[in-house]
């Protein structure tokens, strides 16, 4: 195993992504050496925290309002000399610095950019960021200056990364997704008209931001997921399937066209793909605990792999339309989503108007979209998400 110490930047350090990241980084001091980080700007205290504990030199902040604060919070800690930049321009300078590694934590499109500048600086992408694949398509894997630069860091796609190993492309017969179905697994559609988001946000497995969260609980995660394995792995859209697996143990799995099925297991536990994002073709020691094969196994209580309720969860459908029809229509989708799931966190929104608002903006922009398919530049896209942004409010304004 290399003894080199790889150059690491993460961005969105001080979400969950980011601060497990930092955490499997610790573990490992003789692999990694943290270079820069950048984050929002809403969590000044805990960056300041990050940057003196790993002798951070640079740091960037979204939010430029946020710099006078972090200032204060980087003399608090002793680490005055760290360079401060801020703004997204700041953020995508310091993806797009040269480091062995960046780790992609940000939610949302806008990881997009500095997904592309650490791609087009020579850097390996641990990709955590789905809305890079989902909303960027072709722009993302255009900026590749090699093959194979991008490394899966969300737990189903690593999962499926792993399990590709077992054969080649053209032996794979169909992806398998696994979802835990969220905290309203078995609810009918009838039962979901007065979802609170804090019971949305009371996920039974996984312990993630709360756009996150609510996109797990609607499902739309796994019709983003969706999106993005197909993309990822070069696998048609009807060649992959979602199915319900509640104890989040197989994180996904590849069936192959001999009848065999290759599964990646473990406790659900993020730091185990970050770890491997950061380290592959290595594996890391001292990152996750193992499945307990000494105690009788949870796996087949309460059905162990269900189909998926398409009536109850149509986001999946939804999103395989999308991504049939062109990489203009996952990125409306996505934007249209976000602002959707914002909407109801503000109590703006009923549970079942996520999804409902995101189709009606979806059908709305249907044929501008079908009459060019793909995005000439970024620009274009930031211009089609706004557009997708600015319907989806009016919907959302509408029903007041």
């Amino acid at each position: 195993m290399s003894q080199h110490r790889n150059t690491v930047v993460i961005l969105g350090s001080t979400g969950s992504i980011g601060t497990q990241g930092l955490d499997v980084i610790s573990r490992h001091p003789e692999r990694f050496t943290v270079t820069g980080l950048a984050a929002g700007g809403a969590h000044v205290r805990l960056l300041a925290q990050q940057v003196a504990r790993h002798h951070v030199p640079q740091v960037a902040v979204y939010d430029e309002a946020a710099v006078p604060a972090l200032h204060e919070a980087l003399e608090e800690v002793g680490a005055r000399y760290t360079q401060i930049q801020a703004g997204p321009q700041a953020v995508n300078a310091i993806a797009g610095s040269g480091a062995d590694l960046v780790l992609n934590g940000i939610t949302g499109s806008v990881g997009l950019e500095p997904s592309i500048a650490a791609l087009r600086a020579g850097s390996q992408l641990a990709l955590a960021n789905k809305e890079s694949v989902v909303a960027g398509g072709h722009l993302l894997f255009g900026a590749q200056v090699r093959n194979d630069q991008i490394n899966p860091v969300d737990s189903e796609h690593s999962a499926i990364w792993q399990s590709l190993r077992s054969g080649t492309h053209a032996e794979v017969s169909r992806l398998v997704v696994t979802a835990s179905g969220g905290p309203f697994r078995g609810w009918k559609r009838a039962d979901m008209s007065d979802i609170t988001p804090e019971q949305a946000l009371n996920h039974p497995t996984w312990h993630m931001g709360p756009v996150v969260t609510i996109n797990s609980s609607t499902l739309m995660n796994k019709g983003l997921e969706v999106i993005e394995a197909s993309r990822l792995f070069d696998v048609a859209p009807d060649r992959i399937v979602v199915t319900v697996h509640p104890q989040s143990i197989v994180h996904s799995m590849v069936e192959f066209v001999d009848g065999a099925t290759v599964c990646q297991a473990s406790p659900p536990d993020m730091r185990l793909p970050i770890a491997l994002g950061l380290s592959a073709p290595d594996r890391l020691g001292d990152v996750a605990a193992a499945c307990d094969w000494t105690h009788a196994s949870e796996w087949t209580s309460g059905g162990t792999f269900e189909p998926l309720d398409d009536e109850a969860f149509p986001a999946v459908a939804l999103a395989r339309e999308c991504l049939r029809a062109s990489e203009k229509h996952t990125a409306v989708l996505n934007a249209a989503n976000e602002q959707a799931v914002h909407a109801f966190l503000d109590h703006r929104l009923p549970y079942l108007g996520i999804v409902d608002t995101v189709k009606e903006v979806v059908d709305a922009m249907d044929g501008e979209l079908r009459g060019n398919p793909l995005f000439a530049s970024v620009e274009e896209m930031g211009q089609v998400e706004r557009e997708a942004r600015r319907r989806a409010d009016d919907l959302i304004n509408s029903q007041k």
